[in-house]
């Protein structure tokens, strides 16, 4: 999966782009193929180092739109290929 990431708090400049593992969707998860991402202040307070320094490569991304890709167990209401919206607390909107 190619990621836009950052190691280091900075500017735009520290965002580069990365190859990550494919996620797999947990219990009670589904995986989005994102289509778009939201670029917000939180995602910004995030790169910026407002919310702590970065533990190794992180996505920010708060907020996302796209194509449910595959569902954990457990899901129900949706169905892949179903288009969906997403707040993503802990990030990864800048993502496939």
């Amino acid at each position: 999966m190619r990621a836009s990431a950052f190691e280091v708090i900075g500017g735009p400049e520290v965002l580069r782009l990365v190859d990550l593992p494919d996620p797999e969707p947990g219990p009670g998860e589904i995986l989005i193929r994102v289509a778009h991402a939201g670029v917000s202040h939180g995602g910004i307070q995030h790169r910026l180092g407002d919310f702590g320094e970065p533990d190794g490569e992180t996505v920010t991304g708060l907020e996302a739109s796209g194509r449910v890709a595959a569902l954990g167990e457990g899901v129900t209401g949706v169905s892949v290929g179903d288009a969906v919206t997403a707040y993503l607390p802990d990030g990864g909107g800048y993502a496939e």
